[in-house]
């Protein structure tokens, strides 16, 4: 059965100061009895040691009678055989106490209060009795006792005054427990609303809710972890938004690149199939076609090798060799394309410079990140440098570039990305992938990349490779 938490938190609370209320309202109880028959007790003893004081003179004893009578008091006096000596009666009565309890009377100890439903006449009476003996002053001998009782309904009778009162406690107690267990559950409750509230907005898609922290207690505590949750899915989707923009950024480049190559070769297509090329100009028409094949395989290839690397579905192999010869190889390469832009190629390494890498992607990530300074230096230099020290092998590319502000910078590693979208239809930067596929390739080797750039002065990439 559905029960709202309101009801839950104030049928709890109600519960505890219930609890509490019964069980004080039973000590109480307990207490005031005790209380009364011991205030009884001492009261029948002192009426006891009263008539002792004066020698048990008859006179004395029913002048006391008299006086306790309207209480409902009793004296009765016994001898020494247990045989009542007072009141005086033409019919002989014994008190009935045990002979266990008459050898204590002997020895000097006073009975306690004790109770018995009859009296010593034998009538039905409920009463509370307390025996003190007395001896002999000359001779010090044991005499008899004394017996005063009081009726049990005397007693009973000022209890029930304060069971009454009690009682009136008690429902002015349950009065105001059930107005307290509501504001309790009201505040408990309004502080889960509230947070009830921020949930259902952050749920619609508001991420500038925030709770109050006063630290108090663990709703607080919740509210702080609520607010950090917050924050996290804010960032989370400010992320999200902007790397949807560059998705679609990205496929809009990459339908535009993909269009231009596909135009031409179907253009030249055609023209070759209706014979509309001069025979002279054919070899050049199928070198322009292999030239945009290869552009577009290049974007194709660049995107699965970023998923593959991404979901971990490459595997290493590495090993150790020269990196010179790989740095050597890779510059030949492409001096062709950095003197297109008017750059020059410098190396700069040991012939013996060895590096621990899976050869293949070694030669990507160096690849990668020469094309970068080449896509972004005009008529300057791009020196790859090489060296070791104690624990790693060093590669530096630094180039005399366009250069990035420290916010390019931060972004350079990641997807679609272009730091100068004037150059993205260049034919080395497709599609933004080049330097986030370094960052994971660098990463799976256990290896670091660095980067230096300051506007119109260049950049620096810093590769370190740990030994094996």
């Amino acid at each position: 059965m559905r029960m709202n938490y309101f009801y839950q938190q104030m049928l709890a609370f109600f519960a505890v100061v219930m609890t509490v209320l019964i069980i004080l309202g039973f000590s109480f109880l307990q207490f005031a009895r005790n209380t009364a028959y011991q205030s009884t007790e001492k009261q029948l003893f002192g009426y006891a040691e009263s008539l002792i004081d004066v020698d048990l003179q008859t006179e004395k004893i029913e002048n006391g009678q008299i006086i306790l009578k309207n209480q409902g008091v009793s004296i009765f006096v016994f001898d020494y055989k247990d045989d009542m000596i007072y009141p005086s009666t033409t019919k002989k009565y014994v008190s009935g106490i045990s002979d266990g309890d008459l050898n204590k009377l002997k020895n000097g100890e006073p009975l306690t209060l004790s109770q018995r439903s009859t009296d010593f006449f034998g009538n039905q009476v409920d009463t509370a009795i307390v025996y003190q003996p007395f001896f002999t002053q000359s001779t010090g001998e044991f005499s008899g006792f004394i017996a005063v009782s009081a009726p049990i309904s005397t007693i009973e009778a000022s209890l029930k005054d304060i069971r009454n009162n009690l009682f009136s406690a008690f429902v002015f107690s349950l009065i105001g427990a059930t107005i307290a267990s509501y504001l309790f559950a009201k505040f408990q409750v309004s502080r889960i609303n509230r947070i009830r509230s921020a949930t259902h907005k952050v749920a619609k898609g508001d991420f500038n809710v925030q709770l109050e922290n006063r630290e108090m207690d663990e709703f607080d505590d919740l509210a702080a972890d609520f607010n950090s949750m917050v924050d996290s899915l804010k960032k989370s989707q400010e992320e999200i938004e902007r790397q949807e923009n560059r998705r679609r950024q990205f496929m809009a480049d990459a339908a535009h690149e993909m269009r231009t190559p596909l135009t031409t070769i179907n253009g030249l297509l055609e023209g070759i199939e209706h014979d509309m090329i001069p025979e002279n100009q054919k070899q050049r028409s199928i070198q322009l076609m292999q030239n945009e094949t290869r552009r577009l395989i290049r974007l194709v290839n660049e995107n699965l090798d970023y998923e593959k690397i991404r979901s971990n579905q490459i595997i290493l192999q590495k090993q150790t060799f020269n990196a010179y010869e790989v740095l050597e190889m890779i510059v030949e390469q492409l001096e062709v394309k950095a003197n297109e832009s008017g750059n020059e190629l410098i190396l700069d390494c040991p012939t013996d410079l060895l590096v621990f890498a899976d050869y293949d992607r070694f030669s990507q990530i160096i690849v990668n990140i020469i094309q970068n300074a080449i896509q972004f230096t005009d008529n300057g230099k791009i020196s790859i440098t090489g060296y070791s020290d104690e624990n790693e092998s060093i590669i530096k590319i630094k180039d005399s570039g366009i250069g990035m502000s420290a916010e390019e910078v931060e972004s350079i590693w990641e997807r679609y990305y272009k730091a100068d979208v004037s150059r993205k239809n260049t034919k080395y930067g497709e599609s933004g992938l080049g330097l986030a596929i370094v960052q994971q390739l660098v990463t799976l080797h256990g290896a670091s990349v660095t980067v230096e750039s300051l506007p119109g002065e260049g950049t620096t990439f810093t590769l370190s490779f740990p030994f094996e």
